[in-house]
């Protein structure tokens, strides 16, 4: 959504690297930049003008001019401004004493609220909230069975007494707001303590749907009403967003389409021009598709400084635990990393979403966006089927696989060879990058990939895998003696070490027993090791 504009921001900012002092020239160029990225990303013209001028009176102040990095301090006093216009703190939902919470969705017809209503029920289900829907969207057609369908998936029950229409040239015949109070009561009847009520919406504001959403809201007492916006309809998100403001006074916004290739205007406008957070933002097609909206987090992505914490929180809520404790367990033993750990931590990865977003919220991902968008999301999936092409064994001990088995694998999972062999070798940087790990050499830097560490490791990401090996230096030859007695005697001294070496290795005096008594146990193995000996 904001690539453009964070483009232009980060060239902007480049130009005052370095610099030890400001000009005042410096700072009025800067500005213009700034200004021009915005309208260039449909940001209402008044919201700029407010913005440049904060802006410009801040950098043009001591806080700047007494700065050891003044380019820095500039970036800082952008990025803050920027979390100012974009409502200042996360705001979430405030739920009623004496439940149940009633919230309703109000915008225009074709912003999303029907997908969205179902992804909000499943963001409070996961919060331990008890939900339902009403689906009071009677006009639009089969609105009321992509409600059923949403909650389904979601897993939350629906109240819908009335099926709506099923065509265009049907005319609306149920009352919404009789179908908003009846779900009402059977909402406490059954104990929900939160209710999402769907509304019908318009392909333009008129009156008419502004009095229906304002009986709605009337009727039920509605402690929360969103309105949802489209992320992608530019300088209009103004104009709909201040007319729905005064006809329903609504008490939060929400962002759909935030995944879309527009510039992102409506996200740095509405919040601004209403004086109403942006609450929640809706990134893709997907039931967790659904985020609560940071307005720090948000300024971050758009300077390209990256989401760290969303990140985590993303981590957190959908890593397994006791994955995440079994391989802490195998560094503490210091076992091998092995073919079925690496699938084991690529399906938790895969747990939490779609691997570009993932990547995208990394400081400096705008700087590989095209590495991103070559990224293979079907590649994650060959690489399971190729683990699982391979024997138990092959996954515990991938040294044995050799070309037949190479050939057998790529055919049991329907992939060519250069793919098997491509994968071994990201395998086996992993293994050595997990063996550094749990000896505490700390995270080493992987070859490859270009632009962030450890990239050429990742499936799908094109210039991966084919990392070259660094050569040990070899021992520079001893020079030979000039003096012949004292070189005949240097050669005597060779033959003798090599002679003692080879007789070490015949009758494995190096682990203190000869090959024929060698037991596992009188090894010393670390646990579980005891496996690969066969």
């Amino acid at each position: 959504m904001f690539n453009s504009l964070s483009d232009r921001l980060s060239a902007t900012f480049k130009n005052l690297r370095g610099k030890g002092r400001l000009s005042e020239a410096d700072i009025d160029g800067t500005a213009r930049e700034i200004r021009r990225a915005l309208l260039d990303a449909d940001v209402a013209v008044p919201v700029v003008r407010e913005f440049i001028a904060k802006v410009k009176a801040r950098a043009l102040g001591s806080e700047v001019a007494q700065a050891l990095n003044p380019g820095q301090q500039v970036v800082k006093i952008v990025n803050e401004e920027l979390v100012g216009i974009l409502g200042g703190a996360t705001r979430e939902l405030a739920f009623a004493k004496n439940p149940p919470t009633v919230i309703m969705l109000a915008g225009l017809q074709g912003a999303g609220k029907t997908t969205l209503a179902g992804k909000l029920a499943h963001h409070l289900k996961n919060q331990g909230h008890t939900p339902m829907l009403i689906a009071c969207d009677l006009q639009r057609p089969n609105a009321v069975t992509q409600l059923q369908v949403g909650g389904k998936r979601a897993g939350v029950p629906v109240y819908a007494p009335h099926p709506g229409v099923s065509s265009e040239f049907e005319s609306a015949t149920g009352d919404p707001v009789k179908v908003a109070t009846d779900g009402l009561a059977e909402a406490r009847n059954k104990l929900h303590d939160v209710i999402i009520i769907d509304t019908a919406g318009r392909l333009g504001v008129d009156a008419e749907l502004m009095r229906q959403a304002a009986d709605i809201k009337a009727a039920v007492g509605a402690h929360e009403t969103l309105f949802v916006i489209d992320a992608m309809i530019g300088q209009d998100a103004v104009t709909t967003a201040q007319a729905f403001n005064e006809g329903v006074n609504f008490t939060g916004v929400v962002l759909t389409k935030l995944d879309g290739d527009a510039r992102g205007g409506a996200a740095l406008s509405v919040a601004s021009v209403t004086g109403k957070p942006v609450m929640y933002a809706s990134t893709g097609e997907g039931l967790k598709d659904f985020e609560v909206f940071h307005p720090d987090r948000m300024a971050r992505r758009i300077l390209d400084m990256g989401d760290i914490l969303s990140l985590v929180e993303q981590a957190e809520a959908n890593w397994d635990r006791g994955e995440a404790e079994k391989m802490a367990q195998k560094f503490a033993d210091q076992e091998d990393f092995t073919l079925d750990d690496f699938l084991g931590q690529m399906q938790q990865l895969k747990k939490m979403g779609s691997m570009k977003k993932l990547l995208g919220m990394m400081p400096g991902a705008q700087g590989m966006r095209q590495q991103l968008e070559q990224f293979d999301e079907s590649s994650i999936g060959r690489v399971e089927a190729i683990i699982y092409s391979m024997t138990p064994y092959e996954r515990n001990v991938p040294k044995v696989i050799n070309g037949s088995r190479r050939a057998r694998i790529a055919k049991g999972s329907g992939v060519h060879v250069s793919e098997v062999n491509q994968l071994l070798e990201r395998f086996t940087q992993a293994q050595k990058m997990m063996k550094k790990m749990a000896g505490g050499g700390g995270m080493p830097q992987m070859p490859g990939g270009g632009g962030m560490p450890g990239m050429g490791g990742m499936p799908g990401m094109g210039a991966g895998g084919g990392a070259s090996k660094k050569r040990k230096p070899q021992p520079k030859p001893k020079k030979k003696s000039g003096n012949p007695a004292k070189a005949a005697q240097e050669a005597r001294e060779a033959e003798l070490k090599r002679t003692q070496g080879a007789a070490k290795r015949m009758d494995g005096s190096s682990f203190g027993a000869g090959t024929k008594d060698l037991k596992p146990e009188d090894l010393n193995l670390p646990k579980g090791f005891e496996k690969y000996l066969r």
